[in-house]
């Protein structure tokens, strides 16, 4: 980080210093950022909604697991993480995750993210994103945030709504050969828009990480789908968040997973990935519609999704 982003935000200064390698106490954080322990303390609990000693154990945590899925020993990252024991790394990481170490499988479909109370998490490969919109007034402000959180938002509503539907009536074909985007295959079927609309964008995410190629075979029943977007969304709001940070929108990718390799800018990807969705989503609710479901509640309006969202119901 440069010089002139510490002078322009002086949380993301104390932030720096409480997540630095070499901070372990309180006492180590203040003084990397040049302030008190009770300044520091007061002003990160108070801006972030997480004390500095908390937030530092939860993103190391998150770090820890991140590098489990990527194959790495439990005991060469509970002493990496600054565990001073292989016992007290495994009791931190059972009471924050409710598993042991060993159940975070390389590349599993856990997702590495804690909860928390602000936008503070670790993000790979070593960049850990602070979310500028961390209050509600803040969110309102920035229109791309607020497309993809409610795309995310609105898949996770649709996968809910599905969930009681049975086989037969999930597979129906309900719009004979309809294929928007020709490389995923069909649109016929509930099943297979929903299966579409959660793994649509791991391909993009393996690109832009440089990660070999998903998966994407596996169960596509509604649960199955609602497990692999919980891993996928957060993973897909750090990418956009991290993007628009470093504002790296004209940034360019060769994606090597294409047969040949081609080039996308990031924005290209995100438009292209907004648009797709939805028009998905839109087809899902009349799907489900002619499938018999009352779909009164599942309102696609972003201006109803952020009103509840923030409580503002005027």
């Amino acid at each position: 980080m440069d010089m002139s982003e510490h002078r322009t935000d002086p949380l993301r200064r104390l932030l720096d210093a409480v997540l630095d390698e070499e901070s372990r106490t309180l006492s180590q954080m203040a003084g990397l950022a040049y302030t008190s322990p009770f300044h520091l303390s007061r002003t990160v609990s108070a801006r972030s909604g997480e004390a500095p000693v908390a937030l530092r154990r939860r993103v190391t945590l998150e770090q820890a697991a991140w590098r489990l899925q990527r194959g790495a020993a439990v005991t060469e990252t509970a002493f990496a993480s600054g565990y001073d024991s292989l016992e007290g790394f495994t009791r931190a990481f059972r009471k924050a995750y409710g598993h042991p170490p060993t159940a975070m499988l390389p590349h599993g479909e856990r997702g590495h993210w804690l909860p928390a109370p602000n936008g503070i998490h670790f993000h790979s490969p070593t960049a850990l994103y602070v979310d500028a919109g961390q209050s509600r007034e803040q969110s309102s402000g920035n229109v791309l945030a607020l497309m993809v959180q409610h795309d995310l938002d609105d898949i996770a509503l649709l996968l809910d709504a599905t969930a009681e539907i049975p086989a037969d009536r999930y597979r129906h074909v309900r719009m004979a050969r309809h294929s928007p985007r020709g490389w995923d295959g069909a649109d016929e079927s509930l099943a297979q828009v929903m299966r579409h609309l959660v793994l649509s964008k791991e391909p993009w995410l393996a690109s832009i990480a440089g990660e070999a190629e998903p998966d994407l075979s596996g169960p596509d029943d509604p649960a199955a789908l609602a497990d692999r977007h919980e891993v996928t969304a957060p993973r897909w709001l750090a990418l956009v968040r991290d993007i628009d940070r470093r504002d790296a929108w004209q940034d360019r990718i060769v994606d090597a997973l294409c047969d040949p390799p081609e080039s996308f800018l990031l924005s290209q990807i995100l438009a292209h990935e907004l648009t797709y969705s939805t028009h998905r989503r839109l087809l899902a609710r009349w799907m489900l519609s002619d499938a018999g479901i009352d779909t009164t509640h599942l309102d696609p309006d972003p201006i109803l999704w952020h009103r509840r969202r923030t409580g503002d119901l005027s």
